[in-house]
Parts: C-alpha cells; sequence; structure tokens
C-alpha cells in the first residue's frame, strides 16, 4: 500500500503494465516492491518540458499526453498513452526530459525510483529488451507522424489521425467505430499542430463527406471509408 496515494499495489497490477511481461517472477518482486502509486486528475501535470526528473513511470489506468510547446506558444502532442504502457523510457540517458506530460483522463501512475530500477534490469535481459523495444515502438510512431508533415490537405491529415485513435481506442459499433475518449476539436488541432479553426473546416469536409460523424457528443468513424478518402 502507497500511504500517500492510498491506492493499493498488487503483483497482478504489476505484470498488467506490457513491459513487465516475460520477465522473471522475482523481478516481478523486486518492480512491486519499489512500486509507488499515485492518483492523478484530468489536466495535472507529471512532469515538464525540461524539467531533471529521477523517476521512472507506467501507467496503472487512465491516459496521458505528451506534448512541448514551439518557441511561438503553439501546443503539439505527440502521443496519448493508455493502460499498460511506459510514459518515459528516455530517463535512463541522465537528461532533461524534451516533452511534458499531462494526465488525459484520471490516471493511477506507478513510479519507481530510476536507479532502483536501473539496478532490477541488470539482472534480467528481458526487461531491458522489454524496455529497449517500447522506446522503439515510440521512435516508429515520431517517424510516421514525420510523414505526415509532408505537403497535405488537412482534411486527410486529419482523417489520418482520427483513423489512428480509432484503432487505438475504438470501440465497434456495428459499421462504426466509437472513438472511445473524450477528444475535442481543440485536442486535436494539439495534435496536429494546426490552428483550431482549421481543424474545425477539416472536421466539417469529413462529415460532409459521411466518414465520420458527431453523436451524443461522441465522434464515431467508418474506418473504411475514412481510410479510403486518406488514400485517394
Amino acid at each position: 500500500m502507497d500511504k500517500k496515494s492510498g491506492v493499493e499495489i498488487t503483483l497482478k497490477d504489476i505484470q498488467s503494465i506490457k513491459a513487465f511481461n516475460g520477465i522473471t517472477e522475482k523481478s516481478k518482486k523486486a518492480i512491486l516492491k519499489i512500486a509507488k502509486a499515485r492518483l492523478y486528475e484530468r489536466d495535472k501535470t507529471l512532469f515538464f518540458e525540461k524539467d531533471q526528473i529521477n523517476k521512472f513511470y507506467a501507467i496503472l489506468s487512465g491516459k496521458v499526453s505528451m506534448a512541448r510547446y514551439s518557441g511561438w506558444g503553439q501546443k503539439r502532442i505527440f502521443f496519448i498513452l493508455g493502460e499498460g504502457d511506459l510514459i518515459n523510457e528516455v530517463v535512463f540517458d541522465e537528461l532533461p526530459v524534451s516533452v511534458m506530460c499531462e494526465v488525459f483522463e484520471e490516471a493511477v501512475i506507478l513510479e519507481f525510483n530510476k536507479e532502483e530500477f536501473l539496478a532490477i534490469m541488470e539482472k534480467d535481459f528481458s526487461l531491458t529488451l522489454n524496455i529497449i523495444n517500447s522506446i522503439g515502438k515510440k521512435q516508429r510512431r515520431l517517424y510516421r507522424q514525420l510523414k505526415n508533415t509532408v505537403p497535405i490537405r488537412m482534411d486527410k491529415k486529419l482523417a489520418a489521425k482520427l483513423w489512428k485513435l480509432s484503432r487505438d481506442y475504438g470501440v465497434s459499433k456495428g459499421d462504426w467505430r466509437l472513438i472511445d475518449l473524450k477528444i475535442t476539436v481543440t485536442y486535436l488541432s494539439y495534435m496536429l499542430g494546426s490552428s483550431r479553426e482549421t481543424i474545425s473546416r477539416a472536421m466539417k469536409v469529413l462529415l460532409s463527406e459521411g466518414v465520420i460523424k458527431w453523436e451524443d457528443k461522441s465522434l464515431f468513424v467508418h474506418e473504411k471509408s475514412l481510410l479510403k478518402y486518406y488514400r485517394d
């Protein structure tokens, strides 16, 4: 039990973190021993860009976003991370963090002292390999985002982003998929690095094409039609 947060941590919780799959039972128990759990409300900031932190974080429940601000103050969101994801694997490079982390929806975050966690990694190569793979996965996602920075109509960029969100956070509803996030036009503008007005116009185009729809403040996408729209 983490007395400060009041959140109980069990071995099952440790096993729910993707990067802890396939590691030894000894490592899981060692991770449980050093783990602390804290409950964060929506919009709370876990750390800021350029912070020097000595903690390693993983998401037990809820979601967080990774973002940074441009030189002229425009916010850009790179990732939304969810249950079972690691947050800041790059903490091990000893440099200040290059992004900020905000709680997207109420979350329980596991935190570990960096040196204590490194000591466990040194004794379990499977854990080390899982951390490396997690970094690689984020790197590939960044490459895909860079690919989408080439000149392309904003409605097509938005279509690609909504398709990806439907894959990651979608719930099937017949021929449609509900994006199970409290997503807003403003938040989409942060994700695409554009103005709210531009995203609103692009959203209207996709609505008129019938590839997305709003119902009771929930966003639905027709995945096949949306993907075809992006590729055409």
